[in-house]
């Protein structure tokens, strides 16, 4: 109960003195709010961007692999991309995906696909330099894909190459605003295709790409349409692992597949390249932590200078009270009640000052997730960081000016002019 009385007192003594000085108040408020608000704000956008990132990234799927001709990163060890040592490497084949589902035992799905950009048309209405994305049949399974209207291809019309196509969203608000587009006809480089579905609504991610901005054909329809034997069009064998795979045997055996289909001799180095998601993520992570470096260096000054306010208006306030201090400790106050009365007066001062900054990014989070595509979110870690990080820079900010007041000799601050 003498705890609660002490720390009650302490508060209401704190709170006085922060309405009779509301300017001096003010000040160190705003010290303390633009600290929080710079350490607060750097880390919620380097967790929102890596929420984003790693969100994009497991869009590609953690259990997936993309056999292609160029590798996503430089080689293990090197920092340079050596392009000209893939230069003359083969594409993968449509052929090699078939030979890839026969012999893998750890195989689940394997779709092989590529692109190009083309005018797509329906009557007078264009999407110009709309980029098709020609695949075999498992895609929707493959890629955890959802129709929202209409349906999928069946296996027969993917096989044999049926002038059949689904429409990502955008598109077909593009063309055909609000009629429905399935059963309508489109035409792609004079090739009439039958719609047969829209695949739902999926956004962007990271790289620019989505679903909603593709026309989907069947890959066995498109090779008539294009050369895809001679040139590089991103041709892509996508590997999905069986859910319970070992990671390494599953890479490992694709590795022997393709080197056995390519007849290449144990000496000689892979002309192809098995991308992996996780290769990507590693890189991430030494970005984010030298990121996270940078917000505390760049929060850790402000908030310093946020604290160092909050010291000298401390010390102003003992200086102003210094009558009072001396009139409490001659009543018969400890020590300990001046000095908490101080620290508790630096400590509220602190966590408003705080919290205000946290408003103020709560509202910078809502502005900016409404003007991009990225959601800015502000988690509840970060909201108790902030919290804490002005509880200590109070109690430390505090604590001098608290202990000076707490030693005052009481004839002596009567006595103070």
């Amino acid at each position: 109960m003498l705890l609660a009385r002490l720390i009650y007192e302490s508060f209401s003594f704190a709170f006085g003195s922060l309405r009779a000085n509301k300017l001096r108040t003010f000040l160190s408020l705003l010290g303390i709010t633009i600290g929080i608000f710079a350490i607060i704000s750097v880390f919620t956008v380097i967790d929102s961007l890596e929420g984003y990132i790693r969100s994009s990234l497991n869009s590609l799927g953690n259990n997936m692999v993309y056999i292609q001709k160029w590798p996503w990163t430089p080689p293990e060890g090197e920092t340079e991309y050596p392009w000209w040592r893939y230069l003359n490497r083969p594409v993968p084949e449509y052929e090699e995906t078939e030979e890839i589902l026969r012999r893998s035992k750890t195989t689940e799905n394997a779709v092989y696909f590529f692109g190009f950009n083309q005018t797509v048309q329906f009557e007078n209405s264009k999407a110009e330099n709309t980029e098709i994305l020609a695949t075999t049949h498992d895609l929707i399974s493959t890629w955890n894909l959802n129709i929202g209207t209409g349906r999928y291809f069946t296996e027969s019309e993917s096989n044999s190459g049926a002038n059949m196509a689904i429409l990502g969203d955008e598109i077909s608000n593009r063309l055909f605003e609000t009629i429905n587009p399935v059963g309508k006809s489109i035409k792609i480089m004079g090739h009439k295709f039958l719609i047969v579905g829209v695949y739902e609504k999926q956004g962007q991610d990271m790289f620019g790409t989505s679903m909603d901005k593709r026309v989907h054909i069947p890959v066995r329809y498109a090779m008539n349409m294009i050369d895809v034997r001679n040139r590089d069009r991103g041709q892509t064998i996508n590997v999905k692992a069986k859910p319970n795979a070992d990671r390494d045997q599953f890479v490992a055996e694709l590795e022997g597949i393709m080197r056995s289909i390519h007849r290449l001799k144990p000496m000689e180095e892979n002309d192809f390249a098995i991308n992996e998601v996780s290769a990507i993520s590693t890189r991430f992570d030494a970005f984010f932590k030298v990121f996270n470096l940078a917000g505390w260096i760049i929060g850790g000054f402000s908030i310093l200078v946020g604290g160092f306010g909050i010291a000298n208006i401390m010390f102003v306030s003992v200086k102003e009270r210094t009558k009072i201090i001396g009139i409490q400790k001659s009543l018969g106050a400890k020590k300990y009640f001046i000095l908490l009365q101080f620290i508790f007066e630096a400590v509220v001062l602190s966590l408003v000052g705080g919290l205000l900054g946290l408003l103020l990014i709560f509202i910078g989070t809502v502005v900016l997730s409404s003007a991009s595509s990225m959601t800015i979110y502000m988690n509840a870690g970060n909201v108790i960081m902030g919290l804490m990080i002005s509880g200590i820079i109070g109690v430390m900010a505090g604590f001098l000016p608290a202990l000076t007041a707490s030693r005052l000799d009481p004839v002596e601050a009567i006595n103070a002019v």
